[in-house]
């Protein structure tokens, strides 16, 4: 097998793998701390430095890996990941709020260094295949994204139904620590680390747009985690009493529909005019068509209207 492919299969393999615990790690702690006791706010602010930390990240990841290479981050990030499963085991008295946070802060660090660094790496590895077929090998990486994140939401759920809270945890550390070995045996070392360092300041953009788009991104994907990861398993669990498998299968089709849609995207706002492409104005009118669900949810409680069909 060509080295380049193999090399692209190799990171896929791991890019999959950490997407599926990643998924996982989420719903366990959803579903899990809810049960301890803990209020839907109280879950929330647990995802708080996941977030957060994660935007640090992804905003530093791809200057910290031209300077000490893509290989050497994704399994920074992988690493970090089995410890942040691995910590969660403690007794339960040992798990404040401030504990978990920290927990999730490093969850968060390793998925977006994680993501950062396969996407980065398969771009380098197949450079020689061609715009076309490097296009298409890029969008099976990224395209499975939802996918793989959804199965994790539906494993997380299943695996606290059939093993616990910790054994779900151990079960899904061994699995990733496995897959770390192999990549770290059959990749590479050095893959997109640059000769000359680029300067921190090279993250920014000097489009001003762009700045104010990523900006925007970070409230439109708070915004979607504070209900989709947090309020809408509680509210199934607590309101109409789902099991924890109900809510993983739910949500896991959720995702991946979503995927669907996302991949959608281009054709469902393309202009008639084939040259003309989306504007600030496209993302104004979109968001404001969207805007219209959530406010029919919200309307439809304060009347009172059955909960099911809501």
């Amino acid at each position: 097998m060509e080295q380049g492919l193999r090399n692209y299969l190799v990171v896929t393999g791991g890019y999959w793998a950490f997407t599926i615990t990643d998924g996982a790690i989420r719903m366990l702690v959803v579903l899990y701390f809810h049960m301890l006791g803990y209020s839907p706010f109280e879950v929330a602010m647990l995802f708080l430095f996941y977030e957060f930390f994660g935007i640090i990240t992804n905003l530093v990841g791809g200057w910290l890996g031209a300077r000490i290479g893509l290989n050497l981050t994704m399994h920074i990030g992988m690493g970090m990941q089995i410890i942040a499963l691995v910590a969660l085991t403690v007794p339960d008295a040992w798990l404040s709020i401030a504990y978990v946070m920290a927990a999730q802060a490093l969850s968060g660090i390793a998925k977006d260094l994680n993501k950062m660094s396969a996407k980065a790496s398969v771009k380098i590895m197949l450079d020689d295949q061609g715009g076309t077929q490097l296009f298409k090998w890029v969008a099976i990486l990224t395209g499975s994204k939802n996918a793989l994140k959804g199965a994790g939401f539906f494993i997380g759920a299943a695996l606290l139904d059939w093993l616990e809270f910790r054994g779900a945890l151990i079960s899904l550390a061994g699995s990733l620590f496995i897959v770390f070995i192999i990549t770290i045996v059959m990749l590479p070392s050095g893959v997109g680390k640059m000769k000359s360092k680029p300067k921190f300041t090279q993250v920014f953009s000097k489009i001003a747009a762009i700045n104010w788009l990523s900006a925007a991104r970070f409230f439109l994907f708070g915004s979607r985690d504070v209900w989709f990861v947090v309020g809408l398993p509680v509210f199934l669990y607590e309101v109409l009493e789902w099991s924890n498998s109900e809510i993983g299968a739910f949500i896991a089709f959720w995702i991946i529909g979503y995927g669907f849609v996302q991949a959608s995207v281009p054709k469902l706002i393309r202009s008639r005019e084939q040259s003309k492409l989306p504007t600030g104005q496209t993302a104004r009118l979109w968001a404001f068509i969207l805007a219209i669900f959530p406010a029919g949810i919200l309307l439809g409680f304060q009347q009172t209207w059955p909960v099911d069909y809501v």
